[in-house]
């Protein structure tokens, strides 16, 4: 419970963690095992590790309540519809257009 409590409250910390690796923006698809395997390594990373099953069930608990507050829209049974952005001023590398000389 601690750890979804963190979780809960640093979304946007977790989600700019997560975004180093994975392509997360608004409207962007999120699959479970991306999360699950996220949070696992942001955990180990602040040297909290946490075990590959209870970082499932942190993953699921945590998608519950994302789901119920309108953030992540179920698509199927393991991907979810990012419905949420990281705020003004926050250029996502997916959603800018980068031009080079």
């Amino acid at each position: 419970m601690e750890h979804l409590n963190e979780l809960l409250s640093n979304q946007a910390i977790f989600f700019n963690f997560m975004k180093e690796k994975y392509r997360v923006f608004n409207n962007s698809n999120i699959f479970f095992r991306d999360i699950q395997y996220a949070i696992k390594s942001y955990f180990e990373k602040k040297n909290k590790p946490v075990k590959y099953s209870e970082a499932e069930k942190i993953a699921k608990d945590f998608i519950q309540k994302m789901e119920n507050e309108g953030q992540l829209k179920k698509m199927s049974n393991n991907a979810w519809k990012v419905n949420f952005s990281f705020g003004k001023g926050v250029i996502q590398s997916d959603e800018a257009n980068v031009t080079q000389n």
